[in-house]
């Protein structure tokens, strides 16, 4: 097994940041791997993670069923996108690969997190990811039957083996995730490095009220999903009539009210000083966060991925950032 010494690629080189207490150092953008295999094509793929990589990002994420909601797929279909991808390009070292497990292939079948279900669904990922590890294999959701010892030491048996290097957690309630560190800790288990939560401009208050601290607390590097609202906050969706622009425009309905227009404003006054977009405030926003290592995000687009670019390398300075937290205050 060849694990990369370092993350830097032949591309353009850009800032890394420490995910948790990992040697993995990661761009400070996540590429959102939902979009393989639903919004996307193999071919489209192949062209945004080309674009992505060359940019100088590193980290992708992506899970076990993802595009299982397309009618005629299965799930597996990113996986399989991105390591076909991989095996073309011959750049597995280059890639900082986070795959997940917990939402049940088979709705009949095992236990998300038991030790049985993580222990076989780990092999079908890595077939599809035509690779040997996984730098950072995450709980997708939570199953309260499972105790949290059992899951916890099914990854250590995987960590052992060489198929994975760091864990993390998503969707995980704040007392689970305790007991998951201290269970962790306790009985010299390997900790949860990274959380991955809904946490955006508009959705603030679950995150900031019950998760951060803990986060900050315990060195876990946040790598949110959703950064973007479903694209509410790239500023494309203003009225209703704005909602068939994409396939995802019915999920931003809900962000059409005065609070979501008042933090659409506040990123067009930003947006105007930085001559960015939107969607790149909106990110560089959350880079600014002290908990945040890496917002998730993805483009379906190479013009779209610029967004991303921009974000990156940009500084809001501290009245911009006020501007924003005051328009999208929730307390």
């Amino acid at each position: 097994m060849v694990h990369p010494d370092t993350n830097e690629n032949k591309y353009l080189q850009m800032e890394k940041r420490k995910l948790g207490n990992t040697d993995l150092l990661v761009s400070p953008v996540t590429f959102g791997g939902n979009v393989f295999g639903w919004t996307l094509d193999e071919k489209k793929s192949f062209e945004i993670l080309d674009g992505f990589i060359a940019a100088g990002f590193n980290f992708i994420d992506t899970a076990d069923v993802y595009s299982r909601w397309v009618p005629e797929n299965k799930g597996g279909e990113s996986e399989t996108i991105i390591g076909n991808w991989m095996k073309a390009r011959n750049n597995r070292d280059q890639i900082i690969l986070a795959t997940k497990v917990g939402s049940n292939m088979d709705p009949h079948g095992e236990k998300c997190l038991s030790k049985k279900y993580i222990l076989e669904e780990v092999n079908a990922s890595l077939l599809r990811l035509k690779t040997d590890y996984i730098d950072l294999y995450q709980t997708h959701y939570d199953d309260p039957e499972t105790p949290v010892q059992e899951t916890l030491e099914a990854y250590d048996q995987l960590i052992r083996a060489g198929k994975v290097r760091w864990i993390g957690a998503s969707n995980l309630s704040p007392e689970r995730f305790k007991e998951s560190l201290e269970t962790s800790e306790r009985l010299s288990l390997p900790k949860y490095q990274s959380f991955q939560p809904e946490y955006n401009l508009y959705k603030r208050e679950g995150f900031e009220k019950e998760m951060e601290q803990i986060c900050i607390d315990h060195q876990v590097g946040v790598i949110n999903y959703y950064s973007l609202a479903s694209g509410f906050l790239t500023g494309k969706y203003r009225s209703e009539t704005d909602l068939g622009k994409s396939l995802r425009g019915g999920a931003v309905k809900e962000f059409m009210n005065p609070r979501g227009f008042k933090i659409l404003k506040a990123l067009d006054e930003v947006s105007e000083q930085y001559n960015a977009s939107l969607a790149s405030v909106a990110i560089a926003w959350l880079l600014a966060r002290p908990s945040v290592t890496a917002p998730i995000a993805s483009v379906t687009s190479l013009e779209q991925l610029k967004n991303l670019t921009k974000a990156a390398s940009l500084k809001l300075g501290v009245e911009d950032i006020s501007i924003l937290d005051e328009a999208s205050s929730w307390e």
